[in-house]
Formats: structure tokens, sequence, C-alpha cells
């Protein structure tokens, strides 16, 4: 499978920069914007004032995985909890 890496420019902060990222990253990223209500611009900005070290690109992918795993841990089923239990010295059957 081939890797579909493109380079792209986007103005963060009022200077232009570029990122290389697969196409799969770029649309997540442009979806997770809209779903804020904020440009990608602005959430690139977030992402590069936040990121700890790497570059502007690694802290992209490692952002959109994030809100994935983040998205998924809220749409799993939730572990079922007994609501009822035998007192210890109740007789097993």
């Amino acid at each position: 499978m081939k890797s579909s890496v493109v380079k792209r420019s986007i103005v963060i902060a009022g200077h232009k920069t570029s990122v290389s990222l697969e196409d799969a990253f770029w649309s997540s990223l442009k979806g997770i914007a809209g779903e804020g209500d904020e440009t990608l611009s602005n959430l690139v900005a977030k992402i590069d004032a936040d990121r700890q070290h790497g570059n502007l690109s690694s802290a992209i992918r490692l952002f959109v995985l994030d809100h994935v795993r983040d998205q998924a841990l809220a749409q799993a089923p939730k572990p079922r909890t007994h609501a009822r239990r035998l007192p210890a010295s109740a007789p097993h059957r």
C-alpha cells in the first residue's frame, strides 16, 4: 500500500509553514476543526503551541490519534457492575 504523504502549506499565527501529512490525517484534522467550529489554522496553531517535542507533522498525527482514541473510549460500552452481592456469610449453592 502506497503512503500518500503530501506537503501542505498553512499559515500559523501569521507566518507560513508547511507540514507533511498523509491524506487520512489531513482529512481527520479538517474534520476535527469542523467539529469544534474553528479554522484549520487556529487548530494547528493550538497543536503547535502545545507540543512538547518533535516536529509539527508528528504533533498533528499524535493529536489526531488522541482525538480518535478519546472518541472510541467515549463510545465504548461501559462494563456492567453487579448491583446485588451475597453477604460473605451466605452459603454458596
